[in-house]
């Protein structure tokens, strides 16, 4: 063992550990500065007379260069070092061991260590420069001490992480959890942000819009209690007085709303401690008016020429490579502002017409928050009447007014008890709607008991239920089949597959839909044949399916599923043309698709061509009407953009599980040479989305 200077020493190549890390390395230089090197360093005679470097110990050393540059130690400091012979000991070797064999501290070993030191030093912004941590730190750890004993105990025997031992930390009442852990202790891997979630139960976020809106020091100083979570985020505090901070809430909001009905002229401003109007609408029971679309100024005209010239330009840019390579083109600049343009001309594209004065006092608008606790005006106007808004050649707007019919149609109330007392079916004597209630629930379970032997009578129910649309009246069942919310409308383009679904439409059997009476109607369906019902199954079933999952560019795996055991072929209805495709896609794109199906030597012969010009040529060839050799035609008739396949991804299926293959012999995405076709990288987002 020897003592050697800082200065002499130097980071040797057969350390282990290469990797940096200033974070760690800062909280070592003060907790080393604070009790001196504890541990000595291992280091061998370097080449250079004089020096030597450090295989073990390489993060100490560093720490200790921090106290140098703080001005806290000499650089000649004379550090205790264990000298060892490279031609007797694997240098590489004794760095791993050294790095490898060391057990960390448990978190709750340091929560206990933390305790001990804040008995000495007394605060916790002592013991954190003590150890060279962050007071907020220091205070985690110090939660921990105050989770439930059992809670405790777990995250000490290593039961549970600490990711989860923080969520329960993230309230200090013991009760609660308790509560949670009883009832997460037996779930199948519980997350964090479960248990912080059963946790805030009852309570308002940090970045709750309401919380925004008040402001912390208005809520504590009316007495609300804020519960940090200090393993987080400020935005994760828990305000527990919710009716507080909603009367403080209130009270913003409505003197604003006063202030608005004031100098709107509105017959009212409703203020909604919330997002949106939804339920404060359902609530009041109030119709939207609905104003004609305002007129164009021309300056917005003269406004969206300029945009649309300027948008041009760009998407001209994006689709020539060599304007790309020229110097100052910014490419991400470009589409951030072709975004900013696009956005800007649908504004202008839509303005807002104001509501006539002399109607102002039959309408109000809804006051409610921004998601950063602003309160903001919703820009929908609402009244108790129906107020209709119509507009003449000469751009002049008149309305007319009838009073809301009365809400609460017998429909949806049919079957329920609304007085105290009802009739019960069958019978004179009244009886109460409690217990009316409750004998409608005993009987509609023994009419589902015995419905379990009768699976053909159930069957012809569930389908009669998802058919019959003739009204909205109830089926007695909560099956229903609703029509899909398609993510596109308007003019778009058609193929075979809609001529057919329109001829099945029309093949199917009506004659049940005559009675008026559901019940009858049911009677009639049941006397379909077999066919004709499953003719009803297919085809209800066909027109439920959605287009795409949700709001993301993404398909439904189970679609993918069906449409290979179907064999689906969607060549054969469904061809490529400049409107459905080639007209939305760029440039390179287009002439990858001909790479695809003839090579680059086809992809060649059309480089030079305009986009419009190549878009009408790449019709005609993957229609099979162009002039080409016999096996381009082939491929051209049977190619397809990814995203007009059903191909089934690993991340489909459950580990495990055997692919399902389709009935034919064929695979569906192979190409002729027996390769899936990769989609171009550049292909444009709205053709190129993932099957």
């Amino acid at each position: 063992m020897q003592l050697i200077q800082l200065s002499k020493l130097d980071q040797s190549e057969d350390n282990v550990c290469k990797r940096p890390n200033p974070e760690f390395e800062e909280r070592l230089s003060f907790d080393i500065e604070a009790r001196g090197v504890l541990q000595n360093l291992i280091v061998a005679k370097a080449k250079k007379r004089g020096r030597f470097e450090v295989i073990g110990g390489g993060k100490r050393m560093r720490a200790m260069h921090r106290i140098v540059e703080r001005g806290a130690m000499d650089a000649d400091f004379e550090v205790p070092c264990l000298v060892i012979d490279r031609r007797e000991h694997n240098a590489s070797e004794v760095s791993l061991a050294e790095n490898f064999q060391r057990l960390q501290m448990t978190p709750a070993e340091e929560c206990q260590a933390f305790q001990h030191f804040i008995k000495e030093d007394g605060d916790t912004a002592a013991v954190a420069k003590r150890f060279g941590l962050t007071q907020r730190f220091v205070d985690g750890r110090l939660r921990l001490a105050n989770l439930a004993g059992p809670i405790f105990e777990a995250l000490a025997a290593g039961d549970i992480t600490l990711d989860l031992a923080k969520a329960y930390a993230a309230t200090d009442q013991h009760e609660v959890q308790l509560r949670v852990f009883e009832q997460m202790r037996h779930a199948w891997n519980p997350s964090a942000d479960a248990i912080r979630r059963m946790i805030a139960d009852g309570s308002l976020r940090g970045n709750d819009p309401i919380a925004l809106l008040v402001g912390e020091d208005a809520y504590v100083a009316a007495g609300g209690k804020i519960e940090r979570d200090l393993f987080s985020e400020a935005a994760d505090d828990r305000w527990i007085d919710v009716e507080i901070a909603h009367q403080l809430a209130a009270t913003k909001m409505e003197a604003e709303a006063e202030r608005l009905a004031a100098e709107t002229g509105l017959a009212w401003i409703n203020p909604v401690a919330a997002t949106n109007s939804w339920s404060a609408r359902s609530e009041l029971g109030v119709n939207p008016v609905r104003l004609p679309p305002a007129p164009l100024s021309e300056e917005a005209r003269t406004r969206i020429d300029e945009i649309d010239a300027r948008m041009d330009d760009i998407n001209a840019i994006f689709e020539d490579e060599s304007a790309q390579d020229e110097d100052g083109v910014d490419l991400d600049k470009l589409e951030i502002e072709y975004d900013t343009l696009s956005n800007e001309r649908e504004d202008l594209n839509n303005p807002v017409r104001e509501l006539p004065e002399e109607w102002r006092g039959e309408a109000g608008r809804f006051l409610i928050l921004t998601n950063k606790g602003e309160m903001v005006l919703e820009s929908d106007y609402y009244s108790e009447k129906r107020l209709s808004f119509e507009q003449d050649e000469d751009g002049n707007v008149t309305a007319t007014s009838e009073d809301a019919p009365t809400r609460g149609g017998t429909s949806s109330q049919a079957g329920r008890p609304s007085t105290p007392e009802a009739v019960a079916p069958g019978g004179e004597k009244p009886i109460s709607a409690k217990l009316f209630d409750e004998l409608s629930v005993q009987r509609r379970n023994i009419l589902a008991a015995s419905l379990l032997g009768d699976p053909g009578l159930a069957l012809d129910y569930a389908i009669f239920a998802l058919c019959d649309d003739r009204s909205y009246e109830s089926k007695g069942t909560s099956l229903k089949a609703g029509k899909p919310q398609d993510p596109a409308y308007g003019d778009i383009p058609q193929s075979a597959a809609e001529g057919i679904l329109a001829a099945a439409e029309d093949a199917l059997d009506k004659a049940w839909h005559e009675p008026k009476e559901v019940a009858q109607r049911f009677l009639a369906f049941r006397e379909l044949d077999d066919e004709a019902k499953a003719a009803w199954l297919s085809y209800v079933v066909a027109v439920s399916l959605e287009a795409k999952k949700g709001y993301n560019s993404e398909y439904h795996p189970i679609h993918s599923v069906l449409g290979s055991i179907l064999d689906v072929d969607v060549a054969a209805m469904w061809r490529p043309t400049s409107e459905n495709l080639f007209d939305r896609i760029n440039k390179t794109s287009c002439l990858a698709a001909l790479t695809d199906i003839g090579g680059s030597e086809l992809a060649a012969r059309y480089a030079a061509s305009k986009k419009a010009d190549l878009s009408k040529t790449c019709e005609k060839l993957f229609s099979g009407d162009a002039i080409v050799e016999e096996d381009v035609k082939e491929r051209a008739l049977a190619w397809l953009p990814e995203a007009m396949k059903f191909e089934i991804s690993t991340g489909d299926l459950d580990q495990g599980e055997a692919p399902i293959e389709p009935d034919g012999d064929d695979d569906l995405a192979d190409t002729d040479d027996g390769k899936t076709a990769e989609e171009p990288e550049d292909v444009d987002e709205e053709a190129a989305v993932d099957a």
